[in-house]
This record gives structure tokens, sequence and C-alpha cells, in this order.
């Protein structure tokens, strides 16, 4: 809704907000944000992946408006609007109902609005988040054995059920590799869904065919020691020898019997327990082979002697350097090359039950139409694994069905290409100008004489999301955008919500699957309504004429993403009203009988609490106060306090909602836009920005809380005190940024599927930051 009809009009009348000294808090309160203190965001958040997207108006560039002198004071006009009508924009909830298309060249299940080209609505749209729309052709995944399909169901017995809570732990026990990344199993507390969520450099090892005297076996030992105990020794993993109760050990030795039948790679296991036993060899290897010789997009189920060989007596030289050479019982665990075709299959057997060959260099593009117009001609991991978590009527679901280990596998393929990403970075420092950050020379002429500051370091470049110069760079596009645009005029956080009835309707395809099975899902409908919200602000006005837009994408602590939106308005719409902001801004319950959907949107979403003394043990309770600083004060007209930040009006009008069995009024309700609300469905917390204050917390902002970004610029920007520039000290940031990530698993969707992180789809921003940055702002990396 635009809030003015007529804005080029001189505005007349108007006398400044008061201060409401009552509403000031107390002393020593202190809260980072952009908006006002009723600001309700999720502090606890996991900010390892931080993204920036910036757009920008290109009519509007060449006006040559600079508003950064706007003043800070909000007006209030001399008309209430209290007992205005005005027709609502937006009113009844946005449902883009089922999935309905099917990708003509993979045929992925995906919706319209999923189409490469938005702009247009083409009776036939193409899709490019399955398979870049026909270059990328891979062989389809077989349908399971019968016993999978039956402990995968969601609605089977009761003994399918216990199998798909316990199933991580059903995989590790026919692993053949380990995993050695740091699980965090501290968010799965029992009250809430369950999320994996990993810590560090994720990577798998393999270890010899026998285990140590004394020790018992494990992972690829258990396929080769003791087989007739076999069943025995894998219950045992867990439990240090005592029998876990929920384990199962009929369903352990029926997959012992299936894999035996149907997994190659078992097979070749068996077959050298077979061979050392009938010829009592004892210098016997198994070698696995990285290198095949189809072709990666019709086979994926390679023969015994493809993927490995058996060798007795000392190891050739023909072997190549991805191959995974597994000693009897020296040598020890030795870590896998995420590039050997069988990486996943050894660490996910239940997902892949024959063995199937996962992704491996060399796998061509298709030719669409017999013509390729790209210069790369190979498919890159990143789109072999965007193409392997879709959703197929003609192949096996056993991967995309796998629930919890779903979610592990997700997080594992992420980190998969993050490495590969990182080992380039590592081995292409020189074609990065790494002179540029470190050498001897320059740490002297800086100051830093520390010895173990020097040395060979290994620096990220600001191509890579998530690095500090990556984060540095954002902070600069924003910044330039500021000095352009003025200062920010909205604050919008929208958080993702899992009961979307988009999310359900593609669920019921297989009827019991939960919403935490299908991290694919819920981000790419996060991703299509936040497009659909994007576009209503920037195209649709909804608050007025926007000029730009930056906004991040950032990651709850139980993994669901939410977007945090800084509008940048016209000047006709910058100094609204106290009645305009009560238009666009409401912290208030709407009237029941008037606007039922309004009401059950605020009941739903944007109520706070209970907290304060009526719910003291509350989450958002610290030392007896409510870090959000609910309850609020009534307030019967929108005023601004002392510090600069709005306070909304909130009157004392006799309305409330119940949880959890207390009634609750306008004291704890989030401020939200009422036609946003119950169009999207989910928390939209919409603020009137704190202008004193929008720059100076942009940089806390975007680069905030306990995240990698944050350690790294903390520990490594060095200011020189000659000069007064700043510039990264030489460090590994590789391993810092490892040390501190975290990533979930619809994280790691988001970012296979490559939604945007970084958005610059023309030269506009560049024009901007060329003619807009002073010295003060650039920082010599």
């Amino acid at each position: 809704m635009v809030i003015a009809e007529n804005r080029n009009k001189k505005r007349r009348g108007r006398t400044a907000l008061t201060h409401d000294y009552s509403m000031s808090h107390s002393p020593g309160t202190n809260m980072d944000c952009y908006a006002s203190r009723d600001i309700d965001v999720d502090m606890d958040h996991s900010y390892e992946e931080t993204t920036l997207n910036i757009s920008t108006d290109d009519s509007l560039v060449e006006d040559g408006f600079n508003y950064s002198d706007v003043p800070q004071e909000i007006h209030e006009s001399e008309n209430e609007c209290g007992g205005e009508e005005f027709l609502r924009k937006f009113t009844e909830p946005w449902n883009f109902g089922p999935p309905s298309y099917v990708c003509v060249h993979c045929g992925s299940i995906l919706w319209y609005e999923e189409r490469t080209v938005k702009s247009k609505r083409p009776k036939n749209p193409k899709f490019s988040l399955c398979c870049m729309e026909g270059k990328v052709k891979l062989p389809l995944l077989k349908k399971a054995p019968p016993l999978i399909d039956e402990l995968l169901d969601p609605l089977g017995s009761q003994q399918s059920k216990t199998f798909r809570t316990l199933i991580r732990s059903y995989n590790a026990m026919f692993a053949m590799t380990s995993m050695g990344g740091k699980v965090d199993n501290s968010i799965n507390d029992g009250r809430g869904p369950y999320i994996f969520k990993l810590n560090g450099q994720n990577h798998h090892r393999i270890g010899t065919l026998l285990p140590n005297d004394g020790q018992d076996p494990q992972f690829a030992q258990l396929y080769f020691y003791d087989t007739e105990n076999e069943v025995q020794h894998r219950m045992n993993v867990f439990s240090s020898g005592q029998i876990n109760s929920d384990l199962d050990p009929s369903i352990v030795n029926a997959l012992v019997q299936m894999f035996d039948e149907s997994n190659n790679l078992v097979k070749i296991f068996r077959m050298s327990r077979d061979r050392f036993i009938d010829t009592d060899v004892h210098r016997l290897r198994l070698r696995l082979i990285g290198s095949r010789t189809s072709d990666g997009r019709e086979y994926n189920l390679p023969s015994c002697s493809e993927i490995a060989a058996i060798i007795v007596g000392d190891i050739g030289a023909e072997n190549a350097h991805r191959d995974i050479i597994v000693e009897l019982k020296e040598g020890g665990l030795q870590r896998i090359n995420v590039l050997h075709p069988s990486y996943m299959a050894l660490q996910y057997p239940l997902l892949f039950p024959y063995g199937e060959d996962g992704f491996r260099l060399g796998i061509l593009y298709s030719n669409v139409d017999g013509i390729r117009s790209d210069t790369i001609d190979y498919v890159t991991m990143r789109e072999y694994y965007a193409y392997r978590l879709q959703e197929r009527e003609h192949e096996g679901h056993t991967l995309v069905y796998g629930g919890r280990l779903f979610q592990q596998f997700d997080v594992d393929a992420y980190t998969c290409i993050e490495e590969i990403r990182l080992m380039w970075v590592k081995q292409n420092q020189d074609k990065l100008r790494i002179e540029l950050y470190k050498g001897l020379k320059d740490a002297v002429t800086r100051g830093d004489t520390t010895p173990a500051s020097s040395g060979k370091r290994f620096v990220l470049p600001s191509s890579f999301t998530g690095s500090p110069r990556y984060m540095i760079e954002n902070y600069q596009d924003a910044m330039a955008i500021c000095r352009w645009a003025g200062y920010p005029d909205l604050f919008i956080t929208f958080t993702c919500n899992t009961r979307w009835p988009e999310i359900d309707l593609f669920l019921s395809r297989k009827p019991g699957q939960k919403v935490e099975d299908r991290p694919d899902i819920v981000a790419r409908v996060f991703k299509i309504k936040l497009d659909q919200l994007l576009n209503d602000l920037k195209h649709g006005q909804h608050f007025g004429k926007v000029i730009a837009v930056v906004y991040t994408v950032e990651y709850q602590k139980r993994g669901l993403p939410h977007a945090h939106i800084l509008l940048f308005l016209h000047h006709d719409d910058k100094h609204p009203t106290a009645a305009e902001i009560d238009r666009i801004i409401s912290a208030e319950i709407p009237d029941l009988n008037e606007e039922p959907l309004a009401y059950e949107a605020v009941k739903q979403y944007m109520v706070h609490g209970p907290c304060g003394s009526i719910n003291p043990k509350a989450g958002c309770m610290i030392e007896n106060k409510c870090t959000k600083h609910f309850p609020k004060k009534f307030c019967s007209q929108t005023t601004v306090d002392e510090d600069g930040f709005p306070i909304y009006r909130r009157r004392n009008n006799g309305r409330f909602v119940e949880r959890n069995g207390i009634k609750l009024d306008n004291r704890y309700i989030v401020p939200h836009n009422i036609e946003l609300l119950v169009k999207f469905q989910a928390h939209i917390n919409v603020e009137w920005c704190n202008r004193s204050r929008s720059i100076k917390y942009l940089f806390k902002y975007i680069t905030k809380g306990p995240d990698r970004a944050t350690l790294i610029l903390e520990e490594n920007l060095h200011i020189d005190p000659s000069t007064g520039m700043q510039h990264m000290t030489d460090t590994d940031e590789v391993k810092t940024y490892l040390n501190c990530r975290y990533v979930s698993a619809i994280e790691a969707c988001w970012r296979i599927f490559e939604f945007a992180i970084h958005n610059q789809q023309n030269n506009t921003l560049k024009f901007v930051k060329c003619m807009l940055y002073s010295p003060s702002f650039v920082l010599y990396l």
C-alpha cells in the first residue's frame, strides 16, 4: 500500500513527535538492531553463512538524489487516521498450490514459480534448478530393494517407525567408512523437530580390513572379520558391548542378507574375506578403483571388477592417486578423496543399497538440441548434487525418503562441494595474487613483526562465500547504497513457516512424511515466498517507491531460514507522518469480528511470549528480564523516544489472544504489516528504522554473531597506525573458516541449489560504488 496518494504535494501543518521519556528502557540495556526496540528477532542464530543481496532501481540512478541529510525526526500529522477506512491490498493468504510441472529434460517435479525466467509467464517454462535446462544428464537411481522400501515407509508398521527414528544408527552399522565431522547434537533436546547440524570440516576415513589386537571390529572390518557373529558385532558398535534395546536384531540380520545380495561394494569385501580365508594370504590388500571407463551420464552401477581389485603382495605404480588402498592390518585410518566415485556409497549404504557410483570427474554435459554453447564441458559437483536432490516419478526414492539420514547426506554433499572450492583456492593462491595479501616485507612495513604471523598461509578471496573479504565487500556495497540513497527506511524480518500449505501439498505425494524429512522442499518453498515478498515490496511498491533493497539470508538455531530486509524508499515516501506509520505498521491485535483472518494471523505469528513475570522460565528471559523488552507499555499514539527509536501505538482496548492458557494483550504484539502478514502467513516483523543509528549498526548487523565470518574479521583485521587503513593480516583463513562453520540441512540445500546469495544483475551498483566510495571506506585487502 502506498503510504500517501499524493506525495508530491507540499506537506503542511506538521509538528514533531514528542519524546515519551516514560517509555525509555532501563540503563545498560543494549540491543543491536536497526529499528525500534519493539523488534522481535531471534538473536540466537547461526551466522556461518551470512549472505547479502543488493539490488537497485536503474531508473532512479540518473536522478542524482542525495538523501543523506534527511531529517531524523518523525513527524505527526494533524489529522489522526484511527477511524479512517481504506482498502486492503492483500486480503487473503497466498497459496501457489502443489507442484504441477515436470521438467521435460529430466522429469523433476517442480513449481511453476521455480522457472528460470521469472519476468515472463510462458506456457512451457524452462527450469535450471534440476538439470540446468537439460545440460546435466545423469542415470536415474534404481528402485530400492523391497526391504528398504518397507522400512522407509512413513505409514508402515511400528518396526518401520522405529527404524526411521534410528536410521542414522542403522546406517552407521553398515557404513564402510567413518565420518570425521563434529556433529552438533546439543540442539536435539527433544523439544522440537530433529535437525542435523555439522561443525567444522567433514571427511570420510577408512581403516584396515582387520582390527588391532584387543579391539572390536567396526565399519568395513565388520564385512571381513568374524562374520559368523556379524549381527552381534554390529549390535555392539554403539553400546560398548551391551546390546541397545532400541535396535532390532531381526532388522540387522535382514539388512546383512540384503546387502550381500545387492550391494557391489559389500560383495568386494566379502570376496576379500573369502580369499583371505581360503588361501591364508597375509599380504592382501583391497584396491577401490577411483576411475571409470564408462560414461558417467549412462551408467551408475558398475561391475565388481570396475570398482575394486584384490592385490596380493606389493602395490604397483599403476595405481591412481585417487584409489583407496585398504591394508590388511597396517596403515591405520586413511582419508578418502571426495572425488572418488564410491565416496557416498561407502558412507550411506542405506541410501545407495546397490553401491551406486556418485560424483566423479569427467561427466560430460549433454548436448541440448544438438547445440553446445557453454565453454565448460563437464558437470560440476554442485550441479550433480542439485540433480540428485530432485524427486522424479520414475526414479528410486530411497535418497529423498531417507528422513534423518537424508539430512545428513545433504550436509555431507555441501561440505564436499565446499571442500573442492577450498582445495582450488589453496592450489591457486598465485592466481589470486596472493603476494598482495602476505609477505614478510609487507608484515614489517605495517608494524606486524611477530614471526608467528608470517610464513606459508592461505587466504580466501572475496569471491568465496562467507570469507572475510566477501563480508567486507558486501558491507562496502551496502555503505555505497546508504551514501547514495540515504538512511534505510524500513527493516523487515521474514521467517520461514514450516506449516505453509505448499510444503504439505508436496509432502502429501508420499503420505506420512514430516517437514523435517525434506529440507530441500522447505528451502525451495521459502525461496519462492521470499522472491514474491521482494517483488511486492520493490515492484509492487507496497510501502511506496523503492530505490534500493539490501537483504541477508540467515539460519536460526534449528536451521530454519529467515531474511532480514532493508528498504530504501524514494524521497517522496521518506518522511511519513505518525498517522501514516500507523497505517503501515501495527503493534495491536485486530478486531476478531471485523478482520478474522488478520486476527488469526497475528495470533499465530506475531505474539511474543508469554514471558516476564507470568512466565519467568521463558527462553527469552535472562536475569528475570526479557531480552526482547516485552511486555511493552500501553501507548495511545505513536511516538519516538529519546534515543530515536519509534514507539508504536499500543492502546489498552481490551483485545487479547490466549496462549498456553494465558491472555496476552497488545503489550505482547510484535510490530507488523497486516496485509503482508495475511498474504504470507509467516512471522514478518516490520519496523521503521532508527535514523540516527541505522548506519552505525549496519556493519555490526551484517557481520554480527558468533559465526565464522565475525571471528575471522575480529582476529585478522589490522589497522595500519601510519595510514589508518584496514587490511587482512596473514593467517590461514581456510582453517579458521572451517573451525567456525556450522551447517544445517536446509542451509546445505539452499547452497546446493545455488539460490541467490549476492545479486548484482546490472552495472548500477558498480557505478554507485565507483562514484561514492571514499578513502575512509576502502579496505586494502
